[in-house]
């Protein structure tokens, strides 16, 4: 590796931008500190070049889950290209909004309409305004992650003053009115008796369920279709997140491998491979509460995320791209799982297989993980605990980092045998950021 840039422009950002950027997930103490790229002068495919020419493969997170067709693919980057060279935005209405409205109820049959909007995060938070709208109720209850708007976090609202009560750590609350609090609740994944708990405590002034489909575990017998049932016994609105299940599972939700109907189902991320775009989408007596209340943006109009979407979902079905996720996925399992009893290290595997993750089970596990980036990094990888399936990974690029991950994870079990794990790395153990309830 040549000199890095990259971190000496981190440390120059956090001077300037607080935190450093604008994701928690893209900040280099959740890799490798002091140590991590941090930024990237071109990326394509999987391979990724920072501000040296350096160069990568990328094993990680591809763009936080938004490029399941690889960066810079060359069919949406030339629909993309062609709606820039006819203008991105106008005074006029993009003709593709309406295309794409069509093709997403085409692929969910139970929707009627739909709203847009640029990331997932405030996809959600329209979501639950409708729901809110609809329902003329306010209390929500949850589970998962789902963003960083108000009507989340303020479920982190804690019983005192100090705003002690964090349910995910690392997502504090402060600056969210507090008059909000006992307005979201949440609740685990695939714990029935929880959700129907709270329903039964709210008395019929529960506005929304808002749930992802799947995460880290498959649905349990019969949870989906309870808490749907829970939903309409009490009149409120079925959210389903898809911002990070959507397309990977199949061509559309993952809610419809499980036969869950809900009322309102929210994408944004992989379907639009890196291109700023989300939608809302639900039946129509739900849906048309929206012009009940004021949900109105101006570059929720421009003409470059529809687009990106209509080509990446065109592709994803010309390819069946969802399938080849998944192998990727199972495959990488399999070798971290094979690659960890080979060396004798207790790990825990999870995760749907196109969003794999593993955790080193010790009471060092933050500083053996820290020592992983950094060994991988080494080697030609960014690689982390997590591993996001692209189309674009092949069997070589697969073969090459599990076989850097049995390196690896040699090295760390030589550290915990002889007490020095800590001192092979370089810098400071990464921080583990904020953990999600599921």
């Amino acid at each position: 590796m040549k000199e890095n840039s990259g971190a000496d422009l981190w440390r120059k950002a956090k001077k300037m931008i607080p935190g450093g950027n604008q994701l928690l997930s893209k900040r280099s103490e959740q890799f490798l500190p002091d140590y991590w790229p941090a930024y990237y002068r071109k990326a394509k495919g999987v391979e990724v070049w920072d501000l040296d020419n350096n160069h990568y493969i990328d094993m990680s997170i591809m763009g936080i889950g938004a490029c399941p067709l690889g960066y810079a693919d060359p069919d949406v980057d030339a629909a993309v290209k062609s709606r820039i060279d006819n203008g991105s935005m106008c005074t006029l209405n993009s003709p593709e909004e309406v295309e794409l409205a069509e093709k997403l109820i085409r692929l969910h049959p139970w929707a009627e309409q739909v709203r847009y909007a640029r990331c997932g995060g405030e996809a959600m938070t329209i979501a639950v305004r409708i729901a809110r709208a609809h329902t003329k109720k306010d209390t929500v209850a949850f589970c998962g992650y789902h963003g960083w708007h108000d009507w989340y976090l303020a479920a982190n609202l804690a019983d005192d003053s100090n705003l002690d009560g964090h349910l995910l750590p690392g997502l504090a609350p402060t600056g969210v009115p507090r008059g909000l609090k006992g307005t979201s609740m949440p609740f685990q994944y695939n714990h029935a008796e929880e959700i129907a708990a709270i329903a039964e405590k709210q008395e019929g002034k529960l506005a929304a369920i808002v749930l992802e489909p799947t995460r880290d575990h498959e649905p349990s017998a019969g949870f989906l279709q309870a808490v749907q049932k829970i939903a309409k016994e009490n009149d409120a609105v079925l959210i389903v997140d898809e911002v990070s299940s959507g397309f990977r599972l199949m061509t559309g939700g993952a809610h419809l491998l499980y036969g869950l109907k809900p009322d309102i189902a929210v994408f944004a991320k992989a379907m639009s491979n890196g291109y700023p775009m989300a939608a809302i989408i639900g039946n129509e007596e739900v849906m048309r509460s929206a012009q009940d209340t004021f949900i109105s943006s101006t570059y929720w109009t421009e003409g470059i995320g529809p687009v990106a979407a209509l080509a990446t979902i065109e592709k994803y079905e010309q390819c069946n791209v969802p399938d080849h996720l998944v192998k990727n996925g199972i495959a990488v399992q399999k070798g971290w799982i094979r690659a960890a009893d080979e060396e004798e290290l207790e790990i825990e595997v999870g995760g749907s297989p196109p969003l794999s993750h593993f955790a080193i089970k010790d009471e060092q596990g933050f500083a053996a993980h820290t020592l992983y980036t950094q060994i991988m990094l080494e080697k030609g990888f960014l690689a982390g605990k997590s591993f996001y399936a692209s189309y674009t990974h092949n069997e070589e690029h697969i073969n090459a980092y599990l076989g850097a991950t049995r390196d690896a994870f040699k090295k760390i079990v030589q550290g915990f045998n002889n007490e020095d794990l800590i001192h092979m790395l370089k810098g400071p153990v990464a921080n583990p950021g904020f953990h999600r309830l599921t």
